[in-house]
């Protein structure tokens, strides 16, 4: 059993982007320009645009981070919105979800200009990814086909297992890992809520991709020898023994499976480090596509 560890990965993707934005800035070009949009004051939220943050920082990025209340009325969030898209000298543009209730998720992201859509997530980048062109792709499966590819692991030919349909992983996943690419070329299925045989389904499976937020979920009666699980759950559960009061968990029960797969990604350390990585790329691609490269 090997792991695959986010924190190797991500950081070797950070120093090609620090390399190549050097050489970028070095030609003439103004630095590739993050902005994010935090909305509240969630926890893991706060966590996760502080990482974004400090990644930035660390490649040599321009960030912007606009802080707006929980209570805001959508008008104020798609002013925001407007005048970022407006704005050349932003490369990329991402909304911190999840969002308050009495925002519509969906009309904001549909809202971002395409060429900034660094997270993927607007229906223009799905559209293109899905046809094979060029696109954002959304960054947790982005992050995971990079970590395939860092560790070389065969892919082409292997029956690969999807557990959860989300438009941010589930299904994004699914279409990358049966893409005509390396890492690629699966047959791939997709499990859900409403799979009546889905541990004989995992059974069969090479490879595991495990996006459903719930804890502990796959068992190691779950897996078969030597597969390849990727675990990308990531939820926050009480633990009194903790100076935090809380430990972070993945969907897979990483104790019992870990001894019966060639590898697999650990929580945390694994696949949320690989997000960050791949928005950073996302929006280095974002800036050379503003000028026209």
């Amino acid at each position: 059993m090997e792991i695959l560890d986010g924190k190797i990965v991500s950081q070797a993707v950070k120093e090609e982007l620090r390399l190549q934005t050097a050489q970028w800035i070095s030609e003439g070009n103004r630095a590739p320009h993050l902005a994010a949009i935090l909305v509240g004051n969630n926890g893991a939220s706060e966590t996760y645009v502080a990482s974004k943050v400090k990644t930035c920082q660390e490649i040599g990025y321009k960030s912007t981070l606009i802080r707006l209340e929980e209570n805001i009325e959508e008008t104020i969030l798609v002013a925001a919105i407007e005048q970022l898209n407006a704005d050349s000298t932003v490369d990329g543009i991402l909304v911190q979800l999840p969002l308050p209730k009495q925002i519509n998720e969906e009309k904001i992201i549909g809202l971002i200009n395409p060429d900034k859509d660094v997270d993927g997530f607007h229906p223009v980048s799905i559209g293109r990814m899905v046809q094979g062109l060029p696109a954002f792709i959304p960054a947790t499966p982005y992050g995971i086909m990079l970590m395939l590819a860092h560790y070389k692991i065969p892919t082409s030919g292997k029956h690969a297992v999807v557990i959860g349909r989300s438009n941010i992983v589930g299904r994004p996943m699914s279409i990358l890992l049966s893409q005509n690419t390396n890492p690629g070329n699966c047959t791939v299925t997709v499990c859900h809520s409403r799979t009546s045989n889905l541990k004989e389904l995992c059974l069969q499976a090479d490879i595991i991709v495990a996006a459903l937020g719930k804890p502990g979920f796959l068992t190691a009666d779950m897996v078969k020898e030597n597969a390849v699980v990727i675990d990308v759950g990531i939820t926050r559960v009480a633990d009194p023994s903790k100076k935090s009061g809380f430990a972070i968990k993945g969907d897979v029960d990483f104790d019992s499976v870990a001894p019966h797969c060639s590898y697999i990604t650990p929580v945390p350390g694994g696949v949320g480090l690989m997000t960050i990585g791949a928005l950073m790329k996302n929006t280095f691609r974002a800036a050379t596509q503003s000028k026209g490269n």
